[in-house]
């Protein structure tokens, strides 16, 4: 019996030992350790976060680039595939990275591997719960712009210390709660 395993073990010696003595069969891959890097916020607040081996901050949000994504088991297209997205510019977490495959989480929790090309840096941005409202302004009682249904994917533009986001569907924009979407972090701040 081979077992595949994928990911970063922080006891190696242990793991090393158990395939060495036959216990299991193992094909190990590791990605290399993540750098820490603090950086500041625009209000001041000091956020500790990790730096993958591409340099760029982990996690982080990016979007699909096709209709069409497969998400593997492993890092690399011998990997069975687990899961097929149809959704172009769904949001979804990069929360690994392994030469160039990323390993990513979608909405509901789901982790799998999907190649760097299939994912590019564009905020995007999915209404979650129920229908939401979309402001004028980032205030509750400004005037409605549109409401949406829970799923619709649109354009992410910036978000404030507020938790209010600046979001385009269908070239109509607006604000929106952070709360009611999928695609920004509490308390992220970007324009």
């Amino acid at each position: 019996m081979t077992l595949w395993l994928v990911q970063t073990f922080s006891n190696k010696r242990i793991l090393s030992a158990l395939c060495l003595a036959g216990m299991i069969g193992c094909f190990l891959i590791t990605t290399p350790n993540v750098k820490a890097q603090t950086v500041g916020t625009p209000t001041g607040d000091q956020i500790q976060r990790k730096i993958g081996p591409s340099g760029l901050p982990l996690p982080r949000f990016v979007s699909f680039r096709s209709s069409k994504v497969n998400m593997r088991a492993g890092p690399g297209s011998r990997y069975p595939i687990q899961w097929i997205y149809q959704r172009r510019r769904l949001p979804v977490e990069i929360i690994d990275e392994f030469d160039t495959w990323r390993q990513i989480r979608d909405w509901q929790g789901t982790t799998g591997w999907v190649h760097q090309s299939m994912l590019k840096g564009q905020r995007s941005m999915m209404i979650t719960g129920t229908v939401r409202t979309i402001y004028d302004d980032p205030e509750a009682n400004s005037r409605p712009v549109v409401q949406a249904e829970a799923g619709v994917i649109g354009e992410l533009e910036s978000c404030n210390v507020d938790d209010w986001c600046q979001v385009e569907i269908n070239d109509i924009s607006g604000w929106l709660q952070r709360s009611s979407l999928y695609g920004s972090y509490q308390g992220e701040i970007f324009d």
